[in-house]
């Protein structure tokens, strides 16, 4: 046997050959943005097929004792592609059987392969190799090279998961004549109030709320059970309407699907809009897209840490701009990038699929300044400022799975895909420092029932400040009703439209819109038992490290066409909110009771729907359940609104949702238990199971069934909901606590949240150009050691003229005094 042969027999067993099904990373590093076509080229493991440049390998060996790698270097083509490489493909499609995925991209360049063995990095041929050795190290090798790699997968899915088929319910869909005609603007749930992710049945007009995902976000699931109440198939989604169609999906077909009669259906309900013809408004910023980009003049490049540009993996800017933003602020940075040799040892057997090492390699990829070094010599390549750039294939995946909108290559909203990803932070940072506290505030709602005078104090969580534009609020209003009149006159003789000019908001008029009181018509008093009008009233509880504000410019016009109002406004570089901090109850003013229980019926014997010794309005716990809502939560509306129906028991829902123990069993003045609390109870194995899989301990798996009667969706969603208090829990095996009964527990301290003066500054804004969040482009500015930036995907320059004025999304840091 020969030396060569004799070296390979000993890693034998440790060199596999990909099977179908098998995620062969051969185009990206683990750990960083290296690949083939990089100095040193990519070692893709020939065990676990992850790739790793040549600073990670090393390590890689070391963890596992991995020994074979395989080396492809890539270098542009200056002829054709060697011979042995061609072979060593068709040799693994011929014996392998399956079908090779050759890279179209791959012809542009001239590749090398070769094993490799750790620690010394000797390479190796198959010359000399015979028998077993040679079949297995040569069909790894072929397949490996004719496999496709994992980034070029995701993207054929995510195009093919654009093509959808026409629903077998549109052809004849029922629609009920109920006289429902939907409003352009202001939809809400009509079970739960959410006012994002909303779909109207096509069948009979509801608007209700979409699913709960996984991560905690969407909705409250009630378009859902809808369908599962009535049947009725087809909804869709309301503010993806257009000319060109909607986003409509089939219950019954678990799918997205095509509706050929859409605009029949949505007719129906009073939106003709899809039977109008396509018109571009010169009313839609007339030179927006030239000055946001600030493409008027020539910019300087920028080079450097912190200076990184991204590559658009197509309609992926608006991931690109919001991830240049948060790694400028110092809690990302700290907790992804600053220890980021400890985050890459304590990674998992798969970084590729881990959260933290996946944020932590795109962080320190943005300001480390390895991959943002100004060229020696290369016209081609580096035109007017644009950098090769990185591209976050790896991280869009991870943060996009399983995800309806962040995992197709559809444009988004910039603003969701924030909120998504502080989400997955939140998930991912139950122990130890939580970047996301550097925007969490609190807000606090007071109500005042306009009859008794007495008023009711919330509070809940927020991240985000989303600012109101009032229109008639414009500086320039007669210049804006002279740009409308001559509209009118050119559309009634036919001659085109001039450019409409824009409308100039004060800043000052936008935080005043969102400090004023809103009148709530329709509030059910505890105080008269009764409804009748309130106000209601939002300040800051607390004020946030970091403030985010956004702009709300997109809306509907009467006639159902999507447009975004086309408004410059003086955001200041500095801000002083400190006159919106909530003041608390004031002294002499009176609270709204608490309803206290009506005297309840005490039979005999205990039957469903009753309490100890207090009988419930069984009907009305069903109708609460049916909605969406736990059960213990149910029942305790219905109790502490003493069985006055519905509405009282609704409304003490939407007052209580934020309370720490809103799904906790109820439990009666005088007793120390109640029904689904007994450690003898039986909780399905198998959904205890699902929940300890997704990174919960059994205690809190047992905890969250406990608390939804053994219904598993909905103690996935109470799960996450709860993520503070089970933080702080110490719960039992049994599900009691070790320290006594539940009801003698310390409720759990809320979310914790950070305080301090209300003054800011500006440090970056977001700006989108387009008709529609889900189309158009964006792009960021920054501000680095008193210099704006901006960020355009690949191309990061000096700016000259930063469009502060025309942003979606502004980014303000505490000023420290």
């Amino acid at each position: 046997m020969t030396e060569v042969n004799e070296i390979l027999m000993s890693v034998l067993s440790t060199i596999r050959v990909p099977r179908p099904g098998d995620r062969v990373h051969k185009d990206e590093c683990a750990f960083s943005f290296a690949s083939p076509e990089s100095d040193g080229g990519l070692y893709v493991c020939m065990n676990s097929f992850l790739g790793f440049g040549s600073k990670y390998v090393e390590r890689h060996h070391v963890k596992t004792g991995q020994r074979a790698y395989l080396h492809i270097t890539r270098t542009r083509k200056t002829q054709v592609s060697t011979l042995h490489i061609i072979l060593l493909k068709r040799l693994y499609v011929l014996l392998a059987g399956i079908e090779g995925g050759f890279d179209v991209e791959q012809e542009q360049y001239e590749e090398e392969v070769k094993v490799v063995l750790f620690p010394d990095r000797q390479e190796q041929t198959l010359i000399g190799c015979v028998g077993v050795v040679l079949l297995q190290v040569s069909l790894s090798m072929a397949g490996l090279l004719a496999a496709d790699s994992v980034s070029h997968t995701l993207q054929v899915q995510q195009w093919d998961g654009e093509v959808r088929q026409e629903s077998k319910h549109a052809a004849e869909l029922k629609q009920l004549d109920n006289g429902i005609k939907i409003p352009p603007c202001g939809w809400k749930c009509e079970v739960c109030d959410l006012q994002e992710n909303l779909w109207m049945n096509l069948t009979d007009g509801k608007v209700l709320c979409g699913r709960r995902y996984f991560d905690g976000s969407g909705g409250n699931n009630h378009a859902l059970l809808h369908y599962q109440q009535t049947g009725y198939p087809l909804a869709v989604k309301l503010g993806t309407i257009t000319p060109d169609g909607a986003d409509v999906y089939s219950y019954d077909e678990d799918d997205m699907v095509l509706d050929s009669k859409l605009p029949e259906h949505l007719s129906h309900f009073g939106i003709d809009m899809m039977t109008m013809e396509k018109v571009l408004s010169l009313n839609q910023r007339v030179g927006e897209w030239e000055v946001i980009q600030e493409s008027g003049t020539t910019l300087r490049p920028l080079w450097g840490p912190g200076l990184t540009g991204m590559k658009n993996l197509g309609n992926s800017c608006y991931l690109n701009s919001v991830m240049q933003v948060l790694f400028t602020i110092p809690d990302f940075q700290t907790k992804y990038v600053s220890n980021i040799d400890k985050v890459f040892n304590e990674a998992p057997s798969d970084p590729t699929q881990d959260f933290k090492t996946q944020v932590a390699k795109l962080g320190y990829g943005l300001l480390s300044g390895e991959y943002s070094k100004p060229p020696i010599i290369n016209v081609i390549l580096f035109v007017q400022g644009d950098q090769v750039g990185i591209a976050p294939r790896m991280f869009k995946a991870l943060v996009g799975r399983g995800h309806p909108e962040f995992s197709t290559n559809r444009q988004q909203d910039a603003q969701e895909f924030l909120l998504h990803f502080i989400n997955m932070v939140e998930r991912n940072c139950r122990s130890g420092m939580n970047p996301s506290e550097a925007f969490r505030f609190l807000v606090e709602e007071k109500i005042v029932c306009q009859q008794s005078q007495k008023a009711k104090y919330t509070q809940r969580v927020d991240y985000i400040v989303q600012l109101p534009v009032p229109m008639d609020q414009a500086t320039n209003m007669e210049e804006l009703q002279e740009a409308e009149r001559r509209r009118e006159e050119a559309e009634s003789s036919g001659a085109p439209p001039s450019a409409a000019p824009r409308a100039q908001i004060p800043f000052a008029a936008c935080l005043a819109a969102l400090s004023e009181p809103e009148t709530l018509t329709d509030f059910w008093s505890s105080a008269v038992q009764a409804k009748t009008t309130a106000t209601k009233t939002t300040r800051f509880a607390s004020f946030p490290d970091h403030l985010v504000i956004q702009i709300k410019k997109f809306t509907f016009g009467l006639d159902w066409v999507p447009k975004k109002l086309d408004v410059s406004i003086d955001v200041p570089d500095t801000l002083d909110l400190s006159s919106l901090r909530a003041m608390g109850q004031q002294p002499g003013e009176e609270l709204l009771p608490e309803v206290a229980p009506l005297p309840l019926v005490t039979p005999d014997v205990e039957v469903k729907g009753i309490l100890g010794s207090h009988v419930l309005d069984d009907s009305t716990v069903s109708q609460l359940c049916e909605m969406g809502f736990p059960l213990e939560a149910c029942r305790k509306a219905v109790y502490y609104t003493g069985n006055t129906g519905i509405d009282a028991a609704m409304n003490w829902v939407m007052g209580h949702m934020e309370d720490p123990d809103f799904s906790a069993p109820l439990v009666l003045p005088g007793s120390s238990s109640a029904p689904g609390t007994t450690p003898t109870e039986s909780l399905p194995e198998e959904h205890l199971v699902t929940i300890v899989s997704m990174g919960f301990s059994r205690d809190q798996a047992t905890r969250a069934l406990r608390a939804t009667n053994n219904v598993l969706e909905r103690a996935v969603d109470w799960i996450f909901s709860h993520l503070d208090d089970l933080e702080s829990m110490d719960v039992s095996e049994g599900g009691r606590s070790e320290g006594g009964s539940e009801a003698s527990r310390e409720p759990p301290p809320g979310p914790r949240v950070r305080d301090g003066t209300g003054k800011y500054e500006l440090f970056a804004f977001i700006s989108h150009m387009g008709t529609s969040t889900m189309c158009g482009h964006y792009v960021c500015h920054i501000k680095k050691d008193q210099q704006w930036v901006i960020f355009n995907d690949q191309k990061v320059c000096a700016s000259e003229k930063p469009p502060k004025d025309l942003g979606y999304l502004y980014f303000y840091r505490r000023v420290v005094e």
